[in-house]
């Protein structure tokens, strides 16, 4: 019969030859943002994409591109507030699409004017699970500031704001679509944000 102290001895020689697991180091937010940035420039500076008659399959690259890292539903609810609380996960769902599309209406219709850009990375600053990558956008020998500001999620550095020369995306719309919820009620907002969308489609 095998006594306890051979058993234990036994353990604390298995326990002290064990490897330990080493867990691959996550990549930092800029270097996992720079490849979609990449991306997104090269889409943007190529010449069969060009044009109103490209719109549609330009749009469709950049924003499969970009949606591998930003958060959409993350920036709609930071956008919402508290209303997010209150509404149901289709209503979640519904406002998260009309927000994208207006996003990608504003913010990738402006990049869209652009030709020829030049992304310089100038800083990073991490904290727990938060971080800000900031960049300068150069066009036409002007330079703007992006900053892009992101959180982890599980093994990703995901955006969820945009500061644009000092302008966040989440607190410019967060203070208009505040006012709007004053007004009228959630449905009045989505309304809003529907005949915003189709004002752009429009416009071409």
């Amino acid at each position: 019969m095998v006594c306890l102290r051979t058993i234990t001895a036994v353990l604390a020689v298995f326990f002290l030859f064990q490897v330990p697991a080493v867990s691959a180091e996550v990549e930092s937010p800029t270097a996992q943002l720079k490849p979609t940035l990449q991306q997104l420039v090269d889409i943007l500076a190529d010449p069969s994409l060009e044009g109103k008659d490209n719109k549609k399959k330009r749009r469709d690259l950049i924003m499969s591109t970009i949606s591998k890292r930003f958060d959409f539903r993350e920036m709609s609810k930071r956008v919402l507030g508290p209303t997010w609380r209150d509404i149901s996960e289709q209503e979640r769902q519904t406002f998260t699409t009309q927000m994208t599309k207006l996003l990608e209406n504003n913010y990738i219709g402006q990049l869209e004017n652009y030709s020829g850009e030049t992304v310089e990375y100038v800083g990073e600053r991490v904290k727990d699970d938060r971080a800000q990558v900031s960049t300068l956008i150069e066009n036409k020998g002007n330079k703007y500031p992006v900053h892009y500001i992101m959180n982890m999620d599980s093994d990703k550095w995901m955006v969820y704001d945009i500061n644009i020369e000092g302008v966040s995306l989440i607190r410019n719309y967060r203070a208009e679509f505040k006012s709007i919820l004053r007004r009228q009620s959630f449905d009045g907002l989505i309304q809003t944000l529907r005949e915003k969308n189709a004002s752009f489609e429009q416009g071409g």
